[in-house]
């Protein structure tokens, strides 16, 4: 799994999901060609291009009159999504209604949409309102017995990136228990997995929290069972939309400040109501963007009761464009800043003892949290141990010499250089009173890994361990 995981860790999940479909795009033009399919191999090329077209001039269009920032991954995605569940046209007479299809879906995301957030997933409302103006809908043909095994490997990649398997658990359990006897055609014969992996984790589109998701799983599962799947997803975004943030904020850049060795502070003017230790999703234009996209996942460094939001950000001599894109960034400049999301949090319970472990630029999170406990004169049991390669890496002790001397935080700096890694030998020694504690890690995901491991064979609780996880690491 160590590869695999090493893998999704250096690819954002739009980038994922956009080789995904491109490589299921692939295949059923090798099927058309040898006849293994119902339209022919011209066809699916030619549906396939008109609607990209479609979708790419609907977007740019409508972008340019409203002023918005886009996300060029994210039409591609819709756009090749309709290629895969509308039946390829042998006729001309039936490009208008195509071209309808590619239309309403992209609109659906500036028009059907609350301050700034858009609430159904597009692809869906697509094949939807065509059907109902036009009575030209979703066939959902890519669900066969040739492409069953391709949608399983590459969805299961898609769900383990961004860590949904509660969610699609709960469609499918729904689904499968009220489909009886049908259920082995209907895995053989129907869409189900690629609208479950592909369309139902649609990231802008679905609840923030896990129990949130595990219903909204359960809910579309039960409503796909008697309604079409676009109709049982759209339903399904209502309920997300109404149990989730808002927000979607264009943000202007107060201050870059550089805190440590290749580390910057971004300040942007902003309000936002949230909770110490949460994320939100990033999207910063570029002309070339490179193979990670233009979105990225940070957590938030203030804390709520700032008066503004900031990120701290870490970048390296071989950093993707996004962040060279972020680091050329100057006061006034723009960024959109949406998805708020996360359940890395402080527990409810004030006296549950905690132990923070950050890695390197991890720290943010801690931050947000301390800087909140202080601000609010909360008094926790915590221990911080804060690990970077050399004493230039670390950030915000300011912060966390305020929270020791007002409120008895312990932080513990480790120098890898010189002390080496946080090991078993040195949580026992700092930590002595480990198993009464809940551990919460932040930093790179092989550092994570580490430390799950390492707490467990010393006899923590998995339940007393939380992890700093959002999608789209990369």
């Amino acid at each position: 799994m160590k590869i695999i995981d090493d893998f999704l860790n250096n690819i954002t999940m739009y980038r994922l999901m956009l080789y995904f479909l491109l490589i299921l795009l692939g295949l059923t033009a090798v099927l058309a060609f040898f006849n293994k399919l119902p339209f022919s191999f011209i066809s699916l090329i030619f549906t396939t291009v008109f609607i990209v077209l479609i979708c790419w001039i609907t977007n740019k269009i409508i972008a340019k009159m409203l002023n918005a920032p886009t996300n060029l991954e994210s039409v591609y995605i819709t756009a090749l999504i309709l290629s895969l569940i509308v039946t390829p046209i042998n006729s001309l007479d039936k490009i208008p209604y195509l071209a309808a299809t590619g239309i309403l879906a992209i609109s659906s995301k500036y028009i059907l949409a609350i301050k700034k957030k858009h609430i159904f997933n597009p692809a869906a409302v697509g094949v939807f309102l065509t059907f109902l103006i036009f009575k030209f809908g979703a066939s959902w043909w890519i669900g066969n017995q040739y492409m069953l095994i391709p949608v399983l490997i590459g969805g299961l990649l898609v769900v383990r990136k961004m860590q949904r398997f509660s969610m699609v658990v709960a469609f499918l359990a729904l689904y499968a228990f009220f489909t009886g006897s049908h259920l082995i055609q209907t895995i053989l014969e129907s869409p189900i997995f690629f609208f479950s992996f592909i369309m139902l984790i649609e990231p802008q589109t679905t609840p923030p929290k896990k129990n949130l998701q595990i219903m909204y799983g359960g809910l579309i599962g039960l409503i796909s069972v008697f309604q079409a799947p676009e109709i049982a997803l759209l339903i399904g975004n209502i309920f997300a939309y109404i149990v989730s943030p808002k927000e979607k904020l264009l943000l202007k850049v107060k201050e870059k400040i550089q805190i440590g060795q290749d580390i910057y502070e971004y300040v942007f003017n902003g309000k936002l109501n949230f909770l110490a230790g949460q994320y939100m999703e990033w999207t910063l234009l570029q002309k070339n963007p490179d193979s990670r996209g233009s979105r990225r996942y940070f957590t938030l460094a203030s804390s709520p009761t700032e008066e503004d939001l900031k990120i701290g950000v870490k970048v390296y001599s071989d950093s993707s464009s996004w962040k060279k894109a972020l680091l050329a960034m100057h006061p006034n400049d723009h960024i959109v800043a949406s998805s708020l999301s996360g359940e890395f949090t402080l527990p409810k319970d004030i006296n549950q003892k905690l132990c923070f472990i950050a890695g390197g630029i991890g720290i943010t999170p801690f931050r947000s949290m301390i800087k909140y406990l202080i601000d609010t004169n909360q008094t926790r049991d915590i221990i911080l141990l804060y690990s970077n390669k050399t004493a230039s890496d670390i950030v915000y002790t300011e912060i966390f010499d305020e929270a020791f001397q007002k409120l008895e935080i312990k932080t513990l700096y480790i120098n890898t250089d010189i002390q080496g890694f946080i090991g078993e030998k040195m949580i026992r020694e700092k930590v002595s009173d480990y198993k009464e504690r809940t551990f919460y890690i932040s930093g790179p995901h092989s550092m994570i890994d580490i430390f799950e491991k390492t707490l467990k064979i010393m006899g923590v609780n998995r339940s007393q361990i939380k992890i700093d996880f959002f999608p789209g690491y990369a």
